[in-house]
């Protein structure tokens, strides 16, 4: 009997982990930074989620950046209520930041912070797909 009580309550939390995961999956639009913007493809990496910089775009339309495919979002641990820690990879200073995010529906909120979560700057995404 135990030993279907701690199947089931190891099922429970690994259903509870993917469902949080599934919050932030999909396609999303970065904010314009420095004339340009990309879709961000956000899938489970574990019991994460990572996101990959899928197509970029500027002013003439789509191009051909030579950041596409790198990650950007990096290992986003679920923490409960569309609420994610983890790292996340500025280009335009190839620098990597401690990384918070908070997922409400089609809306994403991405902070890179320093000293301990302090000092943060974000963008607002919004889902493409």
């Amino acid at each position: 009997m135990m030993k279907y009580l701690i199947l089931a309550i190891s099922l429970f939390g690994f259903a509870s982990s993917a469902a949080a995961q599934e919050a932030a999956v999909g396609v999303w639009q970065t904010e314009v930074d420095d004339g340009a913007y990309a879709h961000i493809t956000m899938a489970p990496c574990g019991n994460a989620i990572c996101g990959v910089i899928s197509r970029t775009f500027n002013a003439d339309g789509e191009y051909q950046s030579a950041n596409i495919g790198r990650t950007l979002v990096i290992d986003m641990v679920p923490q409960g209520g569309g609420a994610y820690e983890g790292s996340v990879w500025r280009p335009s200073n190839n620098k990597i930041y401690v990384g918070k995010m908070d997922v409400n529906g089609n809306a994403l909120r991405l902070r890179g912070c320093v000293a301990g979560g302090l000092i943060c700057s974000s963008q607002n995404w919004v889902r493409v797909q």
